[in-house]
């Protein structure tokens, strides 16, 4: 290996790294906020880059009657219980109507505009905005009644949700796999080593992303309700927060960062319905190394995994998904330690 290879190799890991690290700090978020180890964070992503596949080629994406369908269910949902707490008929229909005007416009933009030859720009808009708008949606369904429950219940409708999305996957974008066309296709050169202007495009985005999660967290005041939904719940209930709108929030913030990442990785791979799991499992791996707790952690061993899957594909490119998930083992056995050790002392 050169230096020429050894950069290229290590622009790619930095890259993927860069998807990696957001998908972490979406995992993080989720599991700090609302304890609930978001297994199907990957989906997102592949609801992302298929969303954008099918308004290239002038089709209206399944992800349109995915969620009108959530948003007639959770409307149901919210009906039913408002007519179970006695609630007045104008009460009643005011809880059904609460979830739809969203998913109805953006639906009906996406139908409307779907035929036409859009700038790519308006498409990718399209795409999130879809995306996005199941994130709340999914939150109500599946978590919300839920949010009492133990870690290890929540894992397991983590689970559920995951197999229900791949196969609902399948259904809507059926099991062909697309790849989307480069946004710069521009060829940079840093020294000996070529640059794809894609890869600039990925690392520039994350940044910016991360930078601008950085500065919701700390200087708006619903970043500041979910940091305190993070660390305390029942403190953050006693001041009027409420909990579920955080965790409908933080749901709908985790569907943008898997859509923005599919969006963003589709011009380099070819996305299929089943996708997202394992490029949301190493994410997944960033967050739990950094604890499920750690924002810059997850974001600094994020890009570490990148390096790491990168350069075990040129030496062991047979065995470089082996290599990064045994990443995970030594942090588990890290943080096993210390818990018994925690009990020892008591």
């Amino acid at each position: 290996m050169d230096i020429t290879i050894a950069g290229m190799l290590a622009v790619d890991g930095l890259t993927n790294g860069a998807i990696y690290a957001l998908l972490g700090l979406a995992l993080v978020m989720v599991f700090a906020v609302t304890r609930v180890i978001f297994i199907p964070q990957g989906e997102f992503v592949a609801f992302g880059a298929l969303t954008l596949a099918m308004f290239i080629d002038h089709k209206v994406p399944g992800t349109v009657w995915l969620l009108i369908i959530m948003a007639v269910v959770v409307s149901t949902q919210e009906g039913v219980a408002a007519l179970k707490a006695g609630a007045s008929g104008a009460a009643v229909m005011k809880a059904c109507l609460g979830p739809l005007p969203i998913p109805a416009l953006v639906a009906g933009l996406s139908i409307w505009l779907a035929p036409y030859s859009l700038p790519m720009w308006s498409m990718v808009v399209l795409s999130l905005a879809l995306v996005t708008a199941m994130g709340p949606l999914l939150y109500r369904l599946a978590y919300q009644s839920l949010e009492s429950s133990t870690p290890l219940v929540l894992l397991i409708v983590s689970v559920g949700v995951h197999f229900a999305l791949t196969g609902l996957a399948l259904l809507f974008f059926g099991p062909e796999g697309f790849r989307n066309p480069t946004f710069w296709d521009q060829r940079l050169q840093l020294g000996s080593v070529p640059i794809n202007g894609q890869a600039v495009i990925i690392f520039v985005t994350a940044l910016l992303f991360i930078a601008a999660l950085w500065f919701f967290f700390e200087n708006t005041l619903f970043g500041k309700a979910l940091r305190a939904t993070a660390v305390n719940r029942n403190g953050a209930r006693l001041m009027g927060i409420s909990t579920n709108t955080a965790g409908q929030l933080t749901f709908t913030l985790a569907a943008f960062i898997g859509g923005l990442s599919g969006i963003l990785l589709g011009p380099t791979t070819t996305v299929l319905y089943d996708s997202g799991f394992l490029i949301g499992l190493k994410g997944f791996v960033a967050a739990v190394i950094a604890g499920l707790a750690s924002y810059p952690g997850a974001l600094v061993v994020a890009l570490g995994v990148g390096l790491v899957e990168a350069f075990s594909s040129f030496w062991v490119s047979a065995f470089k998904e082996v290599v990064v998930f045994a990443l995970i083992l030594p942090a588990l056995w890290l943080r096993s330690r210390h818990v018994v050790d925690d009990g020892e002392e008591h």
